[in-house]
């Protein structure tokens, strides 16, 4: 995937870590469509299988709703 860099500053008083905050963008990003489960378990630091199960603590489905996505995980896999 072709990546390109974001620099976010945060203030102090917001709890999550630095890890926390990149697993909430990539659930998000998930969420809408604009990435597939592997790109955003990559863009979390996580496996897939793991970005799957922590998505869950957020109420974020795994299931899309897209065929496309579903075809896009399949072949990714």
């Amino acid at each position: 995937m072709n990546q390109r860099t974001l620099q976010l500053s945060f203030p102090n008083t917001i709890e999550q870590s630095d890890e926390e905050l990149r697993l909430l963008i990539a659930a998000k990003l998930y969420e809408n469509g604009t990435l597939t489960s592997g790109q955003a378990a990559e863009l979390a630091g996580l496996s897939k299988r793991a970005f799957i199960e922590a998505i869950g603590n957020y109420n974020v489905s795994i299931f899309s709703g897209l065929v496309a996505d579903l075809e896009a995980d399949i072949q990714n896999a």
